[in-house]
């Protein structure tokens, strides 16, 4: 547990919230950029942008800059299983929200999300739920009230990606409808039910989602990763003819 190691994009609200807070109309747009790259699975280019956002007077996009690092050094621990080593990006992101998040509701949620991504790469399936749960919770009461959750990638969303990470599909497919309920059909929402269907052999729910994917990555996001997994599942002969509304 990583305790032990240490010792929808809507972007004209996006624009509003950088401006209030940034030096500045170029580290809002950069703000807004980082979100958005964010939202739709660019997490190295987000946190690019929201450090470069910082650099320019734009306090507000200090911690979305460590919440994307986070994301992507955890990422990259799963590949090696989680050992301390290659956590310790992670831990280090980890200690660096401490402080705003004793003030700023939206740097708890980060937090409590790397905690549970950093559980995840090492398949502490148990850590990882009460992590991603106590970030969702945190992130529904900022939602109620009108405040945004986690940024660019918010707990709801995460939350699913690491329930598949963990190849607990069912968990995975309960989250993501919850998520859909709170956030609506965001892309990384899409894809996560896209990907619990096809792991649960439901071709045509996945189709579905996969062709919603397909229809949302548009421009520079065509070209991504996850762009290219949906027009691979699309070509398959299950997903000749559009299905009924995904449920």
């Amino acid at each position: 547990m990583l305790e032990s190691l240490v010792t929808g994009l809507v972007l004209p609200v996006v624009l509003a919230v950088g401006q209030s807070t940034c030096g500045g109309r170029d580290g809002a747009a950069l703000l807004a950029e980082a979100l958005e790259r964010a939202s739709l699975f660019d997490l190295p280019g987000a946190a690019a942008r929201a450090e470069d956002a910082r650099a320019r007077g734009c306090d507000e996009a200090a911690v979305a800059g460590i919440y994307f690092r986070g994301l992507v050094a955890a990422r990259e621990a799963a590949r090696f299983g989680g050992s301390p080593e290659s956590l310790q990006p992670v831990v280090r992101a980890v200690a660096a929200l401490d402080e705003p998040a004793r003030t700023r509701p939206v740097a708890a949620i980060a937090q409590a999300v790397l905690r549970a991504a950093a559980a995840a790469a090492q398949s502490e399936r148990e850590d990882m739920a009460l992590h991603i749960e106590h970030a969702a919770s945190l992130e529904a009461l900022q939602l109620a009230a009108g405040h945004p959750g986690a940024p660019g990638v918010r707990a709801h969303e995460a939350g699913g990606e690491l329930w598949l990470q963990v190849h607990r599909y069912e968990d995975a497919r309960q989250f993501l409808v919850r998520a859909s309920t709170e956030l609506g059909a965001t892309p990384r929402i899409t894809l996560g039910l896209a990907r619990t269907s096809a792991r649960l052999g439901d071709s045509r729910a996945a189709c579905d989602r996969y062709r919603a994917l397909a229809r949302a990555m548009r421009g520079w996001a065509a070209e991504a990763p996850e762009a290219a997994e949906a027009r691979a599942y699309l070509s398959q002969p299950a997903c000749g003819s559009p299905g009924p509304p995904p449920r």
